[in-house]
């Protein structure tokens, strides 16, 4: 298959999803930009967030490990989860980017210098260095303030929730370029309301994507999230990232066709998770094209007995399987 080495790509998101993306796109794309939510107030980052006043470092550092191309014990290390004491279940990644931005005085600065020090393959940027946080307002007027706790909210099925960011946030300019001259955008897969959504919000983003001539991709998350996305169609996703961006501004929506091991699936419903159903005809005549392909990772992800802070999806797209089938669209 041709790769597309010499096209510049935009990886828009953040978490877990986008570190899958950027690990296996990294084998067939030099020129790579992670453009990266910055709303996170969980775990880790946010009690450094909280006690130290830093911006949130967890999805940077996510995508600075995804994208580096230093020996494996220096990824690992970024990576290092602390077991206990003071620092217990900190990632010492986390922990040297809030101690760089506190040197440095800029968090950019602290990304810059990180990028040098992980020898990593592309750039890694903050969405926004405005320092922001995601609120939801409920039916009553009740205001939910924080990634954290809006994350863990529930809405009524069908409910459109309202969620705005405070303040309102700047796209960084490194970013509005990024995403102007890229060749090709991914966003996702991620959690809608509380990873993908926040990134599409901030002001110039929505504008930077119309814009840009690039080919726009979504790739679809693998399960539906309690309370939140119940019931959600691959459709139904690309209905709510429309409704921030706008419509006939995707090209293309990948979305996964292989059902997970039923003790999987049956652990995941025991929580209120699904497997995220496809419906070929809806998608039928729209303006973006719908891939779907067999996308899931064959084992199961183990989360960290370290990560305390933090619940992780044992579901997980496959990086390569998801990599070609991305090249693959863009020569198409």
């Amino acid at each position: 298959m041709t790769t597309p080495q010499g096209i510049k790509a935009v990886v828009l998101g953040g978490g877990t999803g986008i570190f899958t993306v950027l690990s296996g796109l990294k084998h067939y794309v030099n020129a790579i930009t992670a453009v990266v939510n910055m709303v996170d107030d969980g775990g880790s980052t946010g009690v450094l967030r909280d006690e130290l006043g830093v911006l949130p470092p967890g999805d940077v550092r996510q995508c600075l490990v995804a994208l580096s191309s230093s020996p494996e014990i220096v990824r690992e290390l970024f990576n290092y989860r602390f077991p206990q004491g003071a620092f217990g279940g900190h990632s010492f990644g986390n922990l040297f980017l809030t101690a760089l931005e506190k040197i440095t005085g800029s968090f950019s600065e602290a990304v810059h210098t990180a990028e040098e020090i992980l020898h990593i393959q592309g750039k890694v940027i903050p969405v926004t260095t405005d320092n922001v946080h995601l609120c939801l307002k409920l039916k009553n007027g009740t205001v939910i303030e924080g990634q954290n706790s809006v994350d863990q909210s529930f809405f009524d099925v069908g409910d459109k929730p309202e969620l705005f960011l405070k303040p309102a946030a700047k796209l960084n300019q490194h970013a509005d370029t990024a995403l102007r001259t890229a060749d090709v955008i991914v966003l996702g897969p991620g959690n809608m309301y509380s990873s993908l959504v926040p990134t599409l919000m901030v002001d110039g983003v929505a504008d930077a994507l119309r814009e840009s001539k690039a080919k726009k991709m979504y790739v679809c998350n693998l399960v539906t999230k309690p309370g939140q996305t119940d019931g959600f169609f691959v459709h139904d996703f690309v209905n709510e990232i429309e409704r921030y961006i706008g419509e006939n501004v995707l090209d293309y929506v990948v979305y996964n066709t292989k059902k997970p091991h039923k003790e999987l699936l049956e652990k995941y419903a025991r929580e209120g998770e699904y497997a995220v159903e496809f419906d070929s005809e809806v998608m039928q005549g729209k303006f973006y094209h719908a891939a779907g392909a067999e996308l899931l990772a064959d084992g199961i992800y183990q989360q960290n007995p370290d990560d305390t802070l933090l619940h992780r999806t044992l579901i997980r797209h496959d990086g390569e399987k998801l990599a070609r089938l991305l090249c693959k669209l863009y020569f198409s």
